[in-house]
């Protein structure tokens, strides 16, 4: 729509944001009518008219297989169109049309917007299934009408009220028809089971829906006068209703054909089952990270135990081993430190690399810098462990071997991420300005602990490869490439 009005019209920015506005809730009246629309928008130069949005109704037959967003119609092929831009009225005047052997009833509603015609609604109902009219179809009708007056008028839509067309009940859902004073005048079939789930043992025809729904909801003190007015539709409001285990969402539409309130329409729906299970959904969310939290907790346990082993020890070998398995336990409680503090399985990896860092680094024989380049983004929990402890293992190793005790140098840690929706993949290049690799040293062969871990994690769990080599002027080089799901 917006392409189309800015390519064709003169509408400023501000128009076309009340027709984003109109088309937001034109799936009612849609509804409501039994009808197709079509908003006919006049071009620049004020000779052809230009469709920019279409809707078909949940509640009848379509009047157009075709879609018609984007057709030009040169000015006077469609009196009905005319009429209603030029004056500014509602036309229903003219014989049904025809459309490939349907009948289709057309008419014309002026969209008024501060005192200005923008366009026209063009609404076609398909006559080929009309049949006498039940309580539920006619109270349709007349709402249809009211809000085709108060379109025209400009006084629908609500200036300021955005509605979520896919979580807002909807005419199917339940619909009730109250007067001016609060008094239901219509209840479909679907709004009366709603109530019966809150607990309502009577009709709802002839009862005041604000203080029937207050009585019907657990007290709440002062708020029982609040709701007591929006469920008498005097605002536009969307709000929720609980009692009696069951929950009915509402939305109360006032109803103003002629600038004074006539009554309302409030639309409502069940979602008891849809609360239920979106309880269930925070309820096991809350407990995946509790079991995250306990986890961590329970490694660095294990981790401080391992460290008051490592101070008992006499020999200085079972002393660094026990450090090192230290660091193992910690990387991994990071992430799920991490992991306790998010809603799902994945987490931001660059801060997990930075403490990965900073930890390693109190190993280093004194003057030796690690820091970090690139980004890693966010990975899934089952690519995080594994990592963390690879990361823990290579940057050990470097700080370990690369450096006699107090030599300076630096170690560092680049990540380059790749997003092809068909392969994304994660290159870490960890290097250092050591004295570089032995001579005859093969990476893929050494029976060193760590880079077994190393080599285990990276081609077995996470699916990648692992390279050590020569740095390019001095020191050495770690490469390792592994495959990740593009970022979201």
């Amino acid at each position: 729509m917006n392409d189309l009005v800015r390519q064709h019209t003169a509408l400023s920015d501000s128009d076309l944001e009340w027709l984003h506005l109109l088309v937001s809730e034109w799936q009612l009246l849609s509804d409501l009518s039994f009808a197709d629309l079509v908003l006919w928008v006049p071009t620049l130069d004020g000779t052809r008219y230009v469709s920019v949005a279409q809707m078909r109704p949940n509640t009848g037959p379509t009047s157009y297989q075709d879609d018609m967003v984007g057709h030009l119609v040169p000015r006077g092929r469609r009196p009905l169109l005319d009429a209603a831009l030029d004056e500014g009225r509602i036309v229903r005047e003219g014989d049904p049309e025809w459309r490939e052997e349907v009948p289709v009833r057309v008419e014309s509603i002026p969209v008024r917007r501060e005192g200005r015609v923008l366009g026209v609604i063009a609404r076609n109902t398909n006559l080929l299934t009309v049949r006498t009219p039940s309580r539920l179809e006619l109270t349709y009708l007349q709402s249809a009408s009211d809000l085709a007056q108060m379109i025209a008028a400009g006084t629908f839509p609500f200036p300021g009220e955005q509605v979520d067309m896919d979580s807002s009940p909807r005419a199917g859902d339940g619909l009730v028809r109250l007067d001016a004073e609060g008094i239901v005048q219509y209840a479909s079939p679907n709004a009366l089971s709603a109530y019966h789930r809150l607990g309502l043992a009577t009709d709802l025809v002839g009862q005041h829906l604000g203080q029937i729904t207050a009585e019907l909801a657990p007290s709440r003190g002062p708020v029982d006068e609040a709701l007591v007015t929006l469920a008498s539709g005097y605002a536009p409001r969307e709000f929720e209703v609980e009692g009696n285990g069951g929950v009915i969402q509402l939305r109360a539409i006032p109803l103003k054909p002629k600038g004074t309130r006539i009554g309302s329409l409030v639309l409502l729906r069940d979602v008891t089952e849809l609360r239920r299970r979106e309880r269930e959904l925070i309820t096991k969310d809350a407990t995946i990270r509790e079991i995250h939290h306990r986890v961590k907790n329970n490694l660095q346990t294990v981790a401080a135990l391992l460290r008051l082993q490592a101070r008992r020890m006499d020999s200085d070998r079972g002393r660094e081993a026990l450090d090192e398995a230290v660091r193992r336990v910690g990387s991994i409680a990071i992430v799920h430190e991490t992991l306790s503090q998010n809603l799902d399985e994945r987490v931001e990896f660059d801060e997990i690399a930075d403490r990965v860092i900073a930890m390693v680094a109190e190993i280093s024989p004194g003057k030796v810098t690690c820091r970090r380049n690139g980004r890693f983004g966010i990975l899934d929990a089952e690519v995080a462990t594994p990592l963390s402890m690879v990361l823990t293992e290579v940057l050990q190793n470097a700080l370990e071997h690369a450096f006699v005790q107090g030599e300076q140098g630096t170690v560092e840690v680049s990540a380059v991420r790749g997003e092809a929706r068909a392969d994304a993949r994660l290159l870490i290049t960890v290097k250092d300005d050591g004295r570089g690799l032995p001579e005859g040293f093969d990476p893929q062969r050494a029976g060193n602990l760590g880079l077994q871990i190393v080599r285990t994690l990276v081609e077995g769990e996470l699916g990648g490869t692992f390279d050590m080599l020569p740095g390019t002027e001095r020191g050495t080089k770690v490469v390792l490439d592994i495959p990740v799901q593009p970022q979201k």
